[in-house]
């Protein structure tokens, strides 16, 4: 019966040691030259491990991983595996927690899968990894942007990094400076995304200056054509006028004074009639002449004042309506002739034929009525 129960025991004992050591077991190997004797203690990978303290053990457990991506061609562990590495490590602070697979993305990546998808950013990382400077292998590793956000870009580059650990296990100085380089001289974490936004904030700034300015430029140009092209030419009247003054007509020219005077300002107790050109007006000058003063009112009749000033200013014939003179100014033109007190041609030729038509009228119907026309 002693014997039956020691056996129990025995078994018990197997048994809970093997299920303990299944619980606790972590499935990667930290055995590799320089992971416990590395002088980069302080390397946190630009902020991404939580203690400054992990770096060694985290640089350890980054070899370990690229050699099981050697052997397995899978990147990152499991939830479980992590677990249990993260026990026997005893590092449960330092944020390596962060790397595990499962969580979509760059996290799910096997070896084949970075070389599939990630394949120009891997080969980029080894070639400027091979230390003619620490600059140009930082600079690959910061160009590598998986993820919508900076910790899934950051998730992609240690996916990264772990497949080309599994390509170079047997170079363990090369493997070592990598990590060093990196550790030390990664961006701080989240560095990088808060001077994104603010280069994109930035940008979106000098694009609205820029809107605003051309803006501005456009309606100041707008204006400035606007003014250039409606600023009034100098209208028909003005070169008509400076063609009659080029032209030395044979009659005096008078100043604007004068007409108004004539005309008592162009009242209209001296207003004898309006023309198709203008409003007439008789007036008696400073040297006591008579004269009918023609006033030019529209621009388009102005051709009269020029043609008028330079034929009838040369001519002098008693039977033609003598031109006086003229007076020009930039908004009014007058043209002076001698006053004909007794009515012009016109008024005598039809005054004359309605009074022979309303005598001979009478006479029209009686002829009518008596002959039945």
């Amino acid at each position: 019966m002693k014997k039956a129960t020691n056996v129990w025991v025995f078994i018990f004992i197997i048994i809970v040691n093997v299920a303990f050591s299944q619980k606790t077991n972590c499935t990667l190997d930290f055995e590799f030259k320089g992971a416990s004797n590395s002088s980069n203690e302080n390397g946190d990978w630009g902020g991404f491990l939580n203690q400054n303290r992990c770096g060694t053990t985290f640089n350890g457990y980054l070899k370990a991983l690229g050699v099981r991506a050697n052997q397995t061609g899978f990147i990152f562990l499991d939830s479980s595996e992590q677990t249990r590495c993260l026990n026997s490590m005893k590092r449960f602070d330092c944020g390596m927690e962060k790397l595990t697979s499962g969580g979509g993305g760059c996290s799910n990546y096997s070896t084949a899968d970075v070389e599939q998808k990630l394949g120009n950013e891997l080969r980029s990382l080894s070639e400027n990894c091979r230390f003619a400077s620490c600059g140009s292998c930082v600079r690959s590793w910061e160009s590598i942007n998986g993820g919508s956000n900076l910790e899934e870009s950051m998730i992609c580059r240690f996916a990264v990094l772990v497949s080309l650990t599994s390509l170079k296990v047997e170079d363990e100085e090369n493997i070592q400076r990598i990590y060093e380089c990196l550790s030390n001289n990664t961006r701080v974490y989240g560095e990088k995304e808060e001077l994104t936004k603010k280069s994109k904030g930035k940008r979106g700034i000098w694009i609205l200056i820029g809107c605003i300015v051309g803006f501005v430029v456009i309606i100041v140009t707008v204006i400035i054509f606007s003014k250039t092209c409606c600023k009034s030419k100098p209208s028909f009247k003005t070169h008509a006028i400076k063609d009659v003054l080029l032209k030395k007509p044979g009659c005096p020219k008078f100043p604007i004074k004068e007409v108004y005077f004539a005309t008592n300002s162009l009242d209209e107790s001296n207003f004898i009639g309006e023309g198709t050109a203008g409003k007439v007006y008789k007036g008696i000058l400073s040297n006591k002449e008579h004269v009918a003063i023609k006033h030019i009112i529209k621009d388009g009749k102005v051709e009269t004042f020029v043609r008028e000033v330079t034929s009838l200013s040369h001519i002098n014939h008693p039977n033609l309506v003598r031109l006086v003179g003229y007076c020009s100014s930039k908004q009014h033109c007058f043209l002076i002739y001698e006053l004909c007190p007794n009515g012009n041609l016109a008024n005598w030729l039809f005054g004359m034929f309605l009074v022979f038509w309303f005598n001979f009228l009478p006479f029209v119907n009686n002829a009518e009525l008596k002959y039945g026309l």
